[in-house]
């Protein structure tokens, strides 16, 4: 990743147009999980990183995972996902299983129950972020924020292992 190195005598200072840009990328990175989180928990009694992996799994075919892929596409560590999928299989909404190519891996399965948490609760969280996010800008300011993204992401993640594979193309 960038940044200052070692060698470098004088850190590079934002300008003041970079500055705002990204106090208000802050202001975003705050305030916007902080409100869908409220909306998940108010209508689906879901946090929102429960969510994001329901709707994960919900979206492959064999509702099927391992956890170590999981980990990757939801940015979180094996720690806090085994944790979340402990309280998810709990509810019923999450199975864990062995990998039947690895037995020393585990799966999260989606369940029936899981799937209905997240066809219920997909509607209000979808309509939150066309409020807050898609609504407000143009088609061509909506690219320009993927590409940023995109671009930002590529720093961040370059071999794109968050990126999920079904979303390619």
């Amino acid at each position: 990743m960038g940044g200052v190195t070692q060698d470098s005598e004088e850190p590079r200072w934002l300008t003041a147009s970079q500055r705002l840009a990204w106090l208000d990328m802050v202001r975003v990175l705050t305030r916007l999980p902080a409100t869908l989180e409220a909306q998940l928990e108010r209508d689906a009694g879901l946090t929102f990183f429960e969510y994001h992996v329901l709707s994960m799994l919900s979206e492959i075919p064999s509702h099927t995972l391992r956890l170590s892929r999981l980990a990757q596409l939801t940015s979180s560590s094996l720690s806090r996902l085994s944790n979340v999928v402990k309280r998810l299989e709990g509810r019923g909404l999450l199975a864990r299983e062995p990998d039947p190519h690895d037995r020393r891996a585990s799966c999260a399965v989606l369940t029936e129950a899981g799937m209905a948490a997240v066809e219920r609760a997909a509607p209000g969280h979808v309509a939150v972020v066309r409020e807050l996010v898609v609504d407000p800008l143009e088609a061509e300011q909506l690219s320009q924020l993927h590409a940023a993204h995109e671009r930002i992401l590529s720093r961040l993640d370059p071999a794109s292992s968050t990126r999920p594979e079904w979303l390619e193309g």
